[in-house]
């Protein structure tokens, strides 16, 4: 219990050896500590100088030798204080460092990536970081958002494709292709379905989705666990995917 403990503290070997006997003794002098730890003793006292400056052992330095001591309740609750504290305060301090950086130009402050990989856990998240960047792109190349998708990303994410939909611009629209489903059906009847156009080829079962958008170009996974994005971002590729595409779609009927 003790040692899966002080592993949660983030202990080293050497730091749980040496306030194990700290805690064992109850108050213990260095020269004892090297004996009985089999380390030297300005090991010790290092070892000794870390676990003190985390709050777990205190110094008795009334007398002539010097000795450690574990901290007791009261001590260990301060240190729980003091990192509420401490967190506080970095919380603070990164709200300001976000309300600087979003009044700094994006040019200045972030270069954007050219190839992002994004696993599952992330992927959610990542797309509603990325929108506003991919919209800002096409809104400055091409309003239309091309592609083919896979219908099980619409299945994982509806809540997105709504919430980007409510997000977007006047001009931009999309055109995918993709095959019948029961899930786009059911975004026939979305508010924004006269934006977002469809060709169905249900001779094909598209296994991914790949999207054209500005000067990104986005493939995403969900057919199967674990799901993942792959993000491009060169405006050359991105131009010539999208004529592809274009010349795709109008030979479509």
């Amino acid at each position: 219990m003790l040692e899966k403990v002080l592993n949660q503290l983030g202990l080293g070997n050497k730091e749980q050896a040496i306030y194990k006997l700290i805690l064992e003794y109850g108050k213990i002098a260095p020269a004892l500590l090297a004996r009985l730890a089999k380390i030297n003793r300005t090991t010790v006292y290092s070892v000794a100088h870390e676990l003190k400056s985390k709050g777990l052992i205190i110094e008795d330095l009334g007398g002539k030798t010097l000795y450690y001591i574990p901290s007791r309740e009261n001590e260990l609750k301060k240190i729980l204080e003091e990192d509420r504290k401490k967190a506080k305060h970095k919380e603070h301090s990164i709200h300001e460092l976000q309300e600087i950086i979003k009044n700094i130009p994006e040019s200045k402050t972030y270069s954007v990536p050219k190839i992002r990989f994004v696993e599952e856990s992330d992927l959610e998240q990542y797309l509603y970081e990325a929108t506003s960047r991919w919209y800002e792109s096409m809104l400055t190349t091409d309003a239309t958002w091309f592609g083919f998708q896979d219908h099980t990303f619409v299945e994982k994410f509806e809540k997105w494709i709504d919430w980007s939909w409510d997000k977007a611009s006047q001009p931009i629209k999309l055109k995918l292709l993709t095959n019948e489903s029961d899930i786009e059906e059911k975004m026939k009847s979305k508010k924004y379905s006269d934006k977002r156009i469809l060709k169905f080829l249900n001779n094909n079962e598209f296994t991914g989705t790949q999207w054209i958008v500005g000067s990104y170009i986005v493939l995403v996974v969900t057919k199967q666990h674990p799901y993942y994005l792959v993000e491009i971002h060169d405006s050359v590729m991105a131009h010539n995917m999208r004529e592809v595409f274009k010349n795709i779609w109008e030979k479509i009927k």
